[in-house]
């Protein structure tokens, strides 16, 4: 671990384009920590934590609201599940909906729907366009979305731990409700969404806006919790299994929490809670292992405010990846080819549904390699092997990628 003024900095080397956002959060906060999964986001750094005694920052909260894991052990027969794992990832791939604007077409339940909350914030109450240029009350937008998976680094994963048991594992946060929210208050902020390098902002807890984005942040959290424990349901179902153990976990999201006798609220984007005892899903990328661990009680905890990381990180862009920007316009050569990812995976025996070359192994460190640069903060609990992997397609195009 390295100290870079008052902002503790996890991993090497680090990214020094990283490490300049941060420095620059530092500014608009009373904390700063930098995980070692850190890579360039948009006005702060993914891995990236700030904290503030009254102020809190939609841009270190970020637009997906409320992304997190969620990993569930099954009672599953092992050896059937790898056995006929080919059918039923084409199962998962069918009945799960991946990728940007999708709606899950599937009935799921939830009595966050019912909260005031949706009539009494203007910002809830905004029309929202589907894809097909139809508008719907955000709430029925929410609604019809709920129980989807997005695109980009978001997937449903099927796993084998060290003592031959079934996981499944998803990735994916309040998805186009969140997205809207954090851009809601982002413009009413006068934040420079065009610009990455530009000063985060803050809302003041006991202001109209800060208030208002509390609470919809909630619900932004409620909701993704709801549709990753829909997600987890619906597989379980289809892997022939029941749900006998859980951790669930927000990376992008601001808690209320007492540091060093001060109540701060802490902002984690792409960084996941660990306190001493608190359980976490930790993703690696496609083909690689990831892991359930636990936090510790030590110094280097303390110090990354009871932080770690939520992935590997990544150690090129998209762009670089797959040649092509954002929105899927040619920018040059990419400097991964689908024929290496593939190869990457056979050589794992993973069973890959979905997915594009930014999301491969190549384009991102390695969690084995990264866990241990957080020094003596969170213990491995069970590491988990995937035997498939289902992400949104190639042709999916969603310039919101994180």
């Amino acid at each position: 671990m390295k100290m870079f003024g008052d902002i503790p900095v996890c991993g090497e080397p680090v990214l020094e384009n990283a490490l300049k956002q941060m420095q620059t959060c530092r500014t608009q906060c009373e904390r700063a920590v930098m995980n070692a999964d850190h890579h360039v986001g948009y006005g702060c750094p993914i891995g990236g934590v700030m904290a503030s005694q009254e102020l809190i920052c939609p841009t270190a909260v970020g637009y997906d609201i409320a992304c997190g894991n969620k990993a569930v052990r099954l009672d599953a027969p092992t050896g059937k599940v790898v056995g006929n794992i080919k059918k039923l990832m084409d199962e998962i791939a069918a009945k799960v909906s991946f990728g940007i604007g999708r709606v899950s077409g599937w009935d799921v339940q939830s009595d966050l729907f019912e909260d005031s909350a949706w009539t009494d914030i203007d910002s809830l109450q905004t029309m929202k366009k589907t894809q097909q240029g139809k508008p719907y009350p955000l709430i029925e937008f929410a609604r019809n979305q709920l129980g989807t998976v997005g695109s980009g680094n978001h997937f449903v994963d099927v796993f084998i731990d060290e003592q031959d048991r079934v996981w499944v594992g998803v990735h994916f946060g309040s998805r186009g409700l969140g997205h809207h929210i954090a851009k809601y208050y982002l413009e009413a902020a006068n934040a420079d969404e065009k610009n990455n390098d530009a000063p985060p902002v803050n809302l003041h807890m006991y202001s109209d806006l800060g208030r208002e984005y509390i609470k919809c942040m909630d619900i932004a959290g409620r909701y993704a919790y709801a549709g990753r424990d829909a997600v987890c349901s619906r597989v379980a179902d289809i892997l022939g299994g029941t749900i006998v153990e859980e951790v669930h976990n927000h990376h992008n999201f601001a808690w209320r929490e007492r540091h060093d006798d001060i109540d701060y609220w802490v902002c984690r984007k792409g960084a996941t809670p660990a306190f001493p005892g608190q359980r976490s899903f930790i993703g690696g990328s496609m083909g690689d292992d990831s892991v359930i661990v636990t936090g510790i009680d030590s110094r280097e905890s303390k110090m990354l405010l009871y932080s770690t990381v939520h992935g590997a990180g990544r150690v090129m862009s998209r762009t670089q990846a797959t040649g092509k920007s954002r929105y899927g316009k040619t920018k040059g050569e990419g400097l991964i080819s689908k024929d290496s990812m593939f190869e990457w995976i056979k050589k794992k025996d993973v069973e890959l549904r979905g997915a594009d070359v930014d999301e491969a192994p190549q384009a991102y460190k390695r969690l084995a390699d990264v866990l241990p640069q957080q020094g003596n903060t969170v213990k491995v609990l069970h590491t988990l092997r995937p035997i498939g992997v289902a992400m949104a397609g190639s042709d999916v195009i969603d310039p919101f990628k994180d």
